[in-house]
């Protein structure tokens, strides 16, 4: 579970430059991991962006994924995401 979770937030960010180049997506991100957001709070920020019930759950449910891990393992996941930004292939672009 931890690996698939790395490998979707390794994916997300298609484009970057000073970091991934969409702000939004960084908060993003950075609620997801950040333990001290709760659920509520990540839906409330990405409220446009959930059409329906189906998609609020799925929310629900990845939030959860991320509530369930440890401190160190959330650190390691901040540790990907500066990494992935601060890449070549981020900087290349």
């Amino acid at each position: 579970m931890k690996l698939l979770v790395v490998l979707m937030l390794a994916a997300l960010p298609l484009y970057c430059s000073a970091g991934s180049g969409c702000q939004l997506l960084e908060d993003v991100i950075y609620n997801v991991i950040n333990s001290g957001v709760s659920t509520a709070q990540l839906k409330q920020s990405i409220q446009q962006f959930i059409p329906d019930n189906a998609t609020a759950n799925a929310v629900d449910e990845f939030k959860q994924c991320f509530l369930q891990q440890s401190n160190d393992t959330l650190s390691n996941i901040q540790n990907l995401m500066e990494r992935i930004y601060g890449s070549f292939w981020c900087k290349a672009y």
